[in-house]
């Protein structure tokens, strides 16, 4: 451990706002305090939460980082952190600041990536993937056999979900924006992919359901699916609200959950902030990872310093699969 301060190289923001009020400085990295790692990342992950943090929709104070997701390897260990210098790592947690070359992370967050998995693979699938295994087996354990409703089937969170729920012997409605993204969808398990631009998704669903529904619907896209989703729903299903891409569901009175529905809106910090139940989530990801069940689509790469552009390409849901920066 040194008390050595270093130079590095970050993405941050003064104001909340377009992906323009990010800008990439030099800052200082002083050496990692009681319980935290310095981490020299190879690959940082970009998510729609990213987003929100910049836009101001999830506040915190100012001036800030950007970024929950990144993989790489220790350089320094704090005093009580259970790492050593050379270990290949990845977390997907907070504080915000992983668009960045270097950083000091809490060490209770992260965790030791096998060798068998790419630094790249790891930066664009763990929050991604964390988030599926909570959403697939904890704030839902869907049952072989039933059939799901999974909106942005062909994001980054979508192609590891259809891949998994496959995997899991489930039956997966998908809904997405092109016939391309239809294609994509289906060729990573989605059985019923939906064009929602030119489809109506609850008459659909309800086709392929033979007017039964689902027992749940998995949302990521917030306001302009709320109500059909609650529509798609059979009796005593679940909603999962777990994003918010065309803005936040607006105030819902009771009386809208028709049918004894369930409606909840889970958090994956609050499922990794105890470290066992951390350490058993990432240890299914790898697993299912490792074992060829789920494989992770990386379609975009973009250098740390273009980091707007990425936001941009996000926002206008010009991306599939998984994206990545590069320090």
């Amino acid at each position: 451990m040194s008390s050595e301060i270093r130079r590095t190289r970050a993405v941050r923001f003064a104001s909340t706002g377009a992906p323009e009020v990010m800008v990439l400085e030099d800052v200082d990295l002083p050496a990692p305090g009681p319980g935290e790692v310095q981490i020299r990342h190879e690959a940082v992950g970009l998510n729609y939460i990213d987003v929100y943090f910049r836009s101001g929709l999830y506040p915190q104070p100012l001036p800030a980082g950007v970024g929950l997701e990144g993989a790489g390897v220790v350089t320094e260990v704090g005093e009580g952190a259970s790492f050593e210098v050379g270990d290949r790592v990845a977390y997907c947690d907070r504080p915000p600041g992983s668009y960045a070359q270097a950083r000091n992370m809490p060490a209770r967050a992260v965790v030791r990536v096998p060798d068998a998995i790419g630094l790249d693979t790891a930066a664009a699938m763990m929050l991604k993937g964390m988030t599926v295994e909570y959403l697939l087996h904890r704030t839902y354990p869907a049952r072989p056999g039933q059939t799901i409703l999974f909106h942005a089937a062909a994001g980054g969170v979508g192609l590891i979900a259809m891949q998994w729920a496959k995997a899991l012997g489930l039956t997966v409605i998908g809904t997405v924006g092109s016939d391309e993204k239809a294609e994509l969808a289906r060729q990573h398990g989605c059985d019923h992919p939906i064009v929602y631009t030119r489809e109506n998704f609850q008459q659909r669903v309800m086709d392929i359901t033979s007017g039964k529904g689902v027992p749940v619907v998995y949302d990521s896209i917030g306001k302009d699916t709320f109500q059909d989703s609650i529509d798609c729903l059979e009796p005593f299903g679940m909603f999962v609200s777990f994003g918010n891409a065309s803005g936040p569901v607006p105030p819902v009175p009771l009386t809208a959950l028709k049918g004894s529905l369930f409606l909840c809106r889970p958090s994956l910090m609050a499922y990794t902030a105890h470290r066992p139940t951390l350490e058993a989530m990432s240890a299914r990801l790898f697993e299912v990872v490792g074992s060829g069940k789920v494989s992770i689509k990386i379609d975009q790469r973009y250098a740390l310093d273009n980091a707007v552009q990425a936001h941009r390409d996000l926002e206008a849901r010009k991306t599939t699969g998984s994206t990545i920066l590069i320090p």
